[in-house]
């Protein structure tokens, strides 16, 4: 409860009684945003962060839950931790619906409440990104992507729930087509998660089942381009799909998608039937940076100034995978230490200005190097001029995401149950979250015998 001594008024989100201090709206508790809000956590400005869900995502170790190594807690922590430990930050949970750059204020729809409309001095957004079909919005219903939590339980769903049809099924073409898994697009998403099914069916899911052998599942890897990672160096990429192959992941490259649908996939004019299709390939900013009324990329990302600002409005900043900004001649690549580095940035530049202090250097981006897993034991690390793959860069790369878990308790629970997994090749968290009631189940039957 706020008290007369609290640095706070009762109405921290409307205007009705405002207080005295700069208000930084910030859109978005990705990496970006929650970056930008601890940069704040010393300005004398009140600070407002806004996102619809209550929980700030590891993104990186999606692909673990929908593959049932980690559970969603595991990677996820929430929002309201934050502003337990920061005295200037207020948590709103709510969807943006509208922005209104001239008279500073942003449209946010509460549930259960309505809309607040919420002024400010500065703006943040970070919204980051959705999956991008390419004009075929259509395949969505059939090929879910890989951006938030319950992305990653419904891919989960649909891997597990496959095998479970096959083992009830008494028609061997819907067993193979229960048991071939097609992901579209071989980008550091798509590679890790199609290893991490080749080693649940090989290791895992092994004496699970009576009348099934999930070792006998097909994995089918799609990419348009000519190699997977494209974004790594040619030898890396190679390495990366010799060791999908020993996986036994079947990789197709320069192959485009021609139709997703409820039987499977028809690409490069071929049929693949399979009845889990997932999409790891391209992304789209979120919707929200149109409400801004600013020029974007052809993905639909903020063109921003060298401040990561707009030009025609310079307290809105845009930041992470919502921004599109050039260095050296290419874009600023959407992975989580850009936007932590955006973020935190465009937080002490506001700092600065609050406390009258000249404008920071123009954003440059540090690139601490790139990395992806493929199964067990192995990864890729690419750091400037710097290579390197196998045992060693699979444990480095296991550290470093241990280590930049957002609490404590994320990191002891990913060590154990990745220790557990190691030794066992078990995983915990082998949950159907959408399997029908017996109610619905009862109604299913029941119209079957009336047709």
């Amino acid at each position: 409860m706020l008290t007369a001594t609290d640095s706070r008024d009762n109405s921290a989100f409307g205007d009705g009684s405002r207080t005295m201090r700069p208000r930084i709206v910030i859109v978005g508790a990705g990496f970006a945003g929650v970056a930008a809000a601890r940069a704040l956590a010393r300005s004398d400005a009140e600070v407002i962060l806004i996102d619809r869900r209550n929980h700030h995502i590891f993104q990186p170790l999606l692909y673990q839950v929908a593959t049932a190594v980690l559970a969603s807690s595991e990677i996820a922590a929430p929002i309201r931790q934050l502003e337990a430990k920061q005295a200037n930050l207020d948590v709103m949970l709510a969807d943006v619906v509208d922005i209104d750059p001239t008279n500073r204020t942003v449209d946010a729809l509460c549930p259960g409440i309505g809309l607040r409309k919420v002024r400010f001095d500065f703006l943040v957004v970070g919204t980051g990104t959705r999956p991008s079909y390419f004009g075929h919005d259509e395949f969505a219903a059939f090929a879910p992507g890989l951006k938030n939590l319950s992305d990653a339980e419904v891919v989960r769903t649909k891997i597990l729930s496959a095998f479970e049809m096959a083992e009830a099924t008494e028609d061997a073409n819907e067993r193979a087509r229960q048991m071939n898994f097609v992901l579209v697009g071989a980008g550091p998403t798509g590679v890790e998660l199609a290893a991490s099914i080749a080693q649940m069916v090989h290791v895992t899911l092994r004496g699970n089942f009576r009348r099934i052998d999930p070792a006998a599942s097909t994995i089918t890897l799609i990419e348009g381009g000519d190699r997977v990672l494209p974004s790594f160096a040619p030898s890396l990429s190679n390495q990366a799909a010799r060791r999908l192959a020993k996986l036994g992941v079947k990789v197709m490259t320069r192959v485009k998608v021609d139709r997703i649908d409820e039987d499977g996939v028809i690409a490069g004019g071929e049929r693949i039937a399979s009845a889990t299709v997932l999409w790891t390939a391209g992304v789209a900013a979120s919707p929200i940076v149109r409400l801004l009324g600013v020029d974007t990329d052809r993905a639909g990302r903020a063109l921003v100034g060298p401040l990561l600002n707009l030009p025609a409005a310079p307290n809105i900043f845009v930041v992470g995978d919502a921004a599109s900004l050039q260095q050296d001649g290419h874009s600023i690549p959407g992975v989580a230490q850009a936007a932590i580095q955006q973020g935190r940035y465009v937080g002490r530049l506001i700092s600065d200005r609050l406390r009258g202090q000249d404008p920071k250097r123009p954003f440059r981006y540090w690139n601490k190097g790139n990395m992806a897993v493929v199964g067990k034991n192995f990864a890729i690390l690419e750091a400037g001029s710097v290579r390197m793959s196998g045992f060693l860069t699979w444990f480095i790369w296991a550290f470093i995401h241990v280590m930049a878990l957002p609490q404590l308790q994320n990191r002891w629970r990913v060590q154990s149950q990745w220790l557990w997994s190691y030794l066992t090749g078990q995983r915990s968290s082998r949950l159907v979250s959408e399997a029908p009631s017996h109610v619905d189940a009862v109604a299913t039957a029941e119209q079957a015998k009336v047709s």
